[in-house]
């Protein structure tokens, strides 16, 4: 930050074998400021995670730049400033990130020497990174990010300290100065005067929740404009009965330095009361972009198990609860659907209770009324079979309302006595409501798409053939995102005593059609497989059946029958993606085919027959496209970087070749796309003669 100029500083950190960024490091801003960003998903669409995936720089130059990129973050960070987000790469795996922002006054580039500063930034807290889990000693996030405040001038002498506190109590305007919480730690008589408080008992204290009449949030905001901007910030405010005071911001590295006078009539506050008395206040603009927030990240979740990550993610730093609990009824029952802060032994006693039982949990739930209690003394007055077990001190019980119906309860608990004034209870219950309706949402995605994927599988070999003298591993990784079903297949046949036929294909399409199309191709091929004929025959045949079908879909296929005593084998392609033929030597080869229409396009469609050496010891790798088809990557040099992993991994154990060429493809993001590989690989065992391989 010092060697750039910027006004506040992030550092994330992503431990090991996670997905989930944790803010480690501010600078610049509050806790409270940071709190919604405390902990990111690693696939989000937040720039820090962007940069972090792509192992590259990201630039935002304006307000404008972050709404059109970056929609979620532009929604709860409406203020002008510019950023940048860096990897910090261990070992060519990206484990942290920095975040910086400046101010517009910034130039709308960083220059070289400021990229430069990043860049060695990232490259020293790489090092730092690699020595602690080298020396056994890994820096992890904390429960709570540190905050560091810069250094500034100093504190000065006592006799300079007067002099300046003499100074601003001579002038007859308003001073005061906020910390980067938004305290006051120091304000003069006159702004005590104008503002109708005693001095002591602001000192310490936010104006916005000191002054009923300053508690609305405007002016929390323009003080969050201030802070994260980095530009001065004007508003006006009627104290009443009928002061028009005029509040100038101006801030800095370690605050805000704020000036107070009455109005000038251009200034002054409409006549119309606009501020509510203290017992309605509305919400603080915290907690109304805490919710924003929240809505954002919920809009983009997809499963149970991503709401409740993002609930737990977001609700703890933002909201302040020590420890929730998100239980939902199914068939009867309370089953605990996530929770954080508490012990797993104490979830378990609630987890699977008949929703007849007499607990607060189910009653909420029955009632749909949600139940506020600041301490323990009001929870027991009004259930007096409770039982203190959790530790806490206040709780709020939310019923979970979506599709008109209650489907959960959620349990926010605090270890401090907590005192749920209207707006809070308000904003609490709007919180419950979209978490339920995403929920909701997350249920039916899971179900369906639980249910696309096992119809899927079973259409798949449940245990391939077993064939002597060839070790065979196979894999299916279902897309990360969507609940349509693939048509990718595979399939390993036994045609002989010493003989085999592999074929993987890819049926257009996503949905049930396609799952069903799928099943009658590998059918077909696996009836053709024992006929005797060449691959480019089996092809042909398969095609022709498709054409009778008229389904509209075209599949891709590569069928490959394996000679083991010949030490050949025997391939043709229908459009799919080519084979990889690792030799004994490590030599990896892309085996090109003469290219053959997709099956199911033309039905007088011939299929060449190409045979290969096919040595003991040699890996047959035989995939679908979602191994290789990267947004922005030339299929080709996706396809070459995975013939280059095949040559790299040495001889492994097919199993674990198999996770090591899938690896890469799942490390940081689910596959958009079904994925199937079959890797074979011929041993030197013993081997009877057969009457030969199919005529090509």
């Amino acid at each position: 930050m010092e060697a750039t100029g910027a006004s506040v500083g992030l550092l994330y950190l992503l431990p090991p074998g996670e997905q989930v960024l944790s803010l480690a490091v501010v600078s610049g801003v509050s806790l409270g400021i940071a709190a919604p960003w405390a902990r990111i998903p690693l696939e989000a669409p937040v720039p820090v995670a962007v940069a972090m995936r792509r192992q590259r720089f990201v630039w935002l130059a304006s307000q404008e730049e972050m709404a059109r990129q970056y929609p979620r973050v532009g929604v709860v960070l409406p203020y002008d400033f510019r950023l940048a987000a860096a990897p910090v790469v261990v070992g060519g795996t990206a484990r942290g990130g920095i975040v910086l922002l400046w101010p517009t006054e910034h130039p709308p580039r960083l220059t070289p020497r400021e990229r430069h500063a990043v860049g060695g930034s990232c490259r020293r807290a790489s090092r730092v990174l690699r020595q602690a889990a080298d020396n056994g000693r890994p820096l992890l996030p904390q429960d709570e990010p540190r905050l560091l405040r810069s250094r500034g001038p100093g504190r000065p002498e006592p006799e300079r300290a007067a002099a300046a506190y003499e100074f601003a109590e001579r002038l007859p305007v308003g001073c005061c100065s906020l910390n980067v919480d938004g305290a006051i730690v120091f304000l003069n008589s006159a702004a005590a005067d104008l503002v109708g408080a005693d001095a002591e008992t602001l000192l310490g204290t936010r104006p916005w929740e000191s002054l009923p009449w300053l508690y609305d949030p405007v002016f929390e905001d323009r003080y969050r404009s201030a802070v994260i901007s980095r530009q001065p910030v004007a508003f006006t405010a009627r104290r009443p009965p009928d002061t028009s005071l005029y509040f100038r911001l101006f801030p800095g590295e370690n605050g805000v330095s704020v000036h107070i006078t009455p109005a000038a009539a251009e200034h002054a506050a409409p006549s119309a009361d606009r501020h509510p008395p203290k017992a309605e206040r509305p919400a603080s603009a915290a907690a109304l972009y805490h919710l924003t927030h929240l809505a954002a990240v919920l809009s983009e979740a997809v499963g149970v198990a991503d709401v409740v990550e993002l609930v737990a993610d977001q609700l703890v730093p933002a909201f302040g609860p020590g420890a929730l609990a998100l239980m939902t009824a199914e068939e009867g029952r309370l089953h605990v659907a996530g929770h954080r802060g508490y012990p797993a032994e104490l979830m378990a006693r609630f987890d699977a209770v008949p929703l007849t039982s007499d607990t607060l949990v189910t009653n909420v739930l029955s009632s749909g009324v949600p139940a506020f209690f600041p301490n323990f003394a009001e929870l027991e007055r009004a259930h007096p079979p409770a039982v203190h077990q959790d530790g806490m001190a206040a709780w709020a019980f939310l019923p979970l309302h979506a599709s008109g119906r209650v489907i959960g309860t959620l349990v926010l608990a605090y270890d401090q006595p907590h005192p749920f004034t209207p707006p809070e209870r308000a904003l609490l219950t709007s919180l419950a409501g979209l978490i339920a309706q995403a929920l909701d949402r997350a249920r039916l995605y899971d179900t369906q798409r639980q249910l696309a994927h096992s119809l899927q599988t079973g259409l798949l070999p449940h245990r391939l053939a077993s064939v002597p003298s060839l070790e065979v591993a196979a894999r299916y990784l279902p897309a990360g995102r969507g609940m349509d079903i693939g048509g990718d297949f595979y399939d390993l046949i036994r045609s002989g005593r010493s003989s085999a036929a592999a074929a993987i294909g890819d049926v257009q399409g996503h949905n049930t059609t396609a799952a069903a199309l799928m099943g009658q191709v590998r059918t077909a091929v696996h009836t053709h497989a024992t006929a005797g004929v060449s691959p480019g025959e089996i092809l042909a045949r398969t095609n022709r059946l498709l054409i009778d079908l008229d389904t509209g879909l075209f599949t891709s296929c590569l069928y490959a029958h394996l000679d083991l005593p010949r030490r050949e084998v025997h391939l043709a392609t229908a459009g799919h993606p080519p084979p990889l033929l690792r030799h004994p030597d490590g030599r990896t080869e892309t085996l090109e085919l003469p290219p053959g229409l997709l099956l199911g396009v033309e039905a007088d469609t011939d299929y060449t027959t190409v045979a290969f050496p096919f040595e003991p010891g040699s890996v047959l790798a035989l995939y679908t496209d979602g191994l290789v088809e990267t947004p922005g990557v030339d299929i080709g040099v996706s396809t070459a970087a995975l013939a280059r992993r095949l040559a790299e991994a040495g001889d492994q154990d097919l199993e674990d070749l198999a996770t090591t060429l899938t690896a890469p493809t799942v490390q940081h993001t689910p596959p958009t796309d079904d994925i199937a590989l079959l890797l074979l690989r011929p041993t030197a065992g013993r081997l009877s003669q057969e009457a030969g391989p199919p005529s090509s």
